[in-house]
């Protein structure tokens, strides 16, 4: 199973609730925000291209960060200095290429070495394996939203939005699927939301993310669901279909 491309094909039914706030609607995907999916970097994740390779822990890392905007890249070109040479593992490498950032086929990306984000330190870094930008913000006490590239602080959860014609905004909160890659998608090995391997958590996604959940939607929007999702009780909502492989198997 560890080689086998993950991707949910037989059932992917799930559950949604919508209520209007502050002259906006929100849409949230509760079979997403009751599931038990957690980010399993370094402890399993299979990584996404085409060989399975856990050891070598990069995660969804392989093919460095698209910005959101310009204001996204300037923000990040604002951090990344502040990281140290125990915090940043290919620092000094980054200097020599002409820096982190640069222009791929016309977008802006984090620079790849090594076959993975200049950011991502490797095993065996004495500074721990993993996102430079999120290791050093969980060490300076600070969150580590305010130093990664959007993208990467908000997958696997997404916010899309929607305007009718009487320009009425609809935002949607929900799982990022293998499909929001566009075409690059397809290519991927492996997607932790469609794998069993990756519900795994104590907590519900609504509130092991909630950092991230708020800064999409904001704390009032945020409030209202988990107030909804809790005198509702989580057992109530579908169960996400990786949730339900799980339980197929240990039958």
């Amino acid at each position: 199973m560890a080689g086998q491309r993950s991707e949910i094909t037989d059932d992917d039914t799930h559950e949604w609730i919508s209520f209007d706030l502050d002259g906006e609607t929100y849409t949230f995907d509760v079979t997403w925000l009751t599931s038990n999916w957690k980010c399993i970097y370094g402890d399993g994740c299979l990584g996404i291209e085409e060989e399975a390779a856990p050891e070598k822990m990069f995660g969804c890392c392989s093919h460095g960060a698209h910005f959101a905007d310009k204001e996204d890249r300037k923000r990040v070109a604002e951090v990344f200095p502040r990281l140290r040479d125990d915090e940043w593992q290919f620092k000094a490498v980054a200097a020599e290429l002409g820096g982190p950032i640069h222009k791929d086929h016309g977008e802006w990306v984090t620079r790849r070495h090594e076959d993975a984000c200049i950011f991502l330190n490797r095993p065996g870094f004495e500074g721990g394996a993993g996102c430079a930008f999120h290791t050093a913000a969980q060490s300076r006490g600070e969150n580590f939203i305010d130093w990664k590239p959007e993208v990467c602080w908000q997958v696997p959860v997404r916010l899309d939005f929607h305007i009718d014609d009487n320009e009425w905004e609809t935002n949607i909160l929900r799982e990022w699927k293998r499909r929001d890659w566009g075409d690059g998608g397809d290519d991927f090995h492996w997607w932790c939301t469609e794998d069993p391997r990756a519900f795994v958590g104590a907590d519900p996604v609504y509130v092991s993310s909630k950092d991230e959940i708020v800064a999409l939607v904001g704390q009032g929007a945020y409030d209202h669901i988990v107030e909804i999702i809790e005198r509702k009780g989580t057992e109530v909502f579908l169960p996400h279909p990786s949730m339900k492989r799980t339980a197929a198997s240990d039958d």
